[in-house]
């Protein structure tokens, strides 16, 4: 268990460290193929209502990271679905889509556990 700890953090401490780099993409090169990783740029569509009017904040960023692995499963089979909303109030969106996905791995692992 302490092994898979370890593991975990250094892979943390080494994404983070690789998210401060100063360049915005890093190409990673093997000897059969070329991948150029890439940090998100910013969204044009924040704080721009959608076609009802609407700017998704805090409470649907929680929802839609609640239902994000249906969300995502869905997606494959219908490119109309998204995850992740464009139209969003930026920083307060994030953290509530973050929680969402918090809420659902914690549960996850509760159930786990409690199956045990």
């Amino acid at each position: 268990m302490k092994n898979v700890l370890r593991l975990g953090l250094l892979m943390t401490v080494s994404f983070a460290m690789a998210a401060c780099a100063p360049s915005p993409s890093v190409a990673v090169t093997t000897p059969d193929s070329t991948m150029l990783l890439t940090a998100p740029g910013p969204n044009p569509m924040i704080n721009q209502p959608d076609g009802l009017g609407r700017v998704a904040r805090a409470g649907a960023g929680l929802w839609h990271g609640i239902i994000a692995p249906i969300t995502l499963v869905l997606s494959f089979f219908n490119p109309a679905i998204q995850m992740y909303e464009v139209h969003n109030a930026g920083s307060e969106y994030d953290l509530g889509f973050l929680l969402g996905i918090a809420v659902i791995i914690s549960l996850l692992g509760l159930f786990i556990r409690m199956r045990r």
